[in-house]
């Protein structure tokens, strides 16, 4: 969220020095390197997601071959004990 905030405070930035127009070359320097370290915390939090909807969808096939095991074997058991009241 702060991330968020600071884009919009560099947007605000960019906005009052270009209806200003009295930016000295310090201070577009200075919202450059700001644009730059936004861009690389985005790609960060993008790296992030990714990987945890990577791992979502694992978690999510794993739960369904679990479930899959578990009726397998619920159907085995209820197998042998059919078998076994028929004896």
């Amino acid at each position: 969220m702060r991330k968020i905030v600071a884009a919009g405070s560099a947007a605000a930035a960019l906005a009052a020095l270009a209806l200003g127009g009295c930016a000295t070359k310090g201070d577009v320097d200075s919202l450059r390197q700001e644009v730059a370290g936004l861009r690389s915390s985005i790609d960060s939090i993008d790296a992030k997601a990714t990987r945890a909807e990577a791992d979502a969808a694992k978690a999510a096939q794993q739960a369904s071959m679990a479930a899959q095991n578990a009726q397998t074997a619920s159907d085995k058991a209820d197998r042998i004990y059919r078998e076994g009241l028929r004896k």
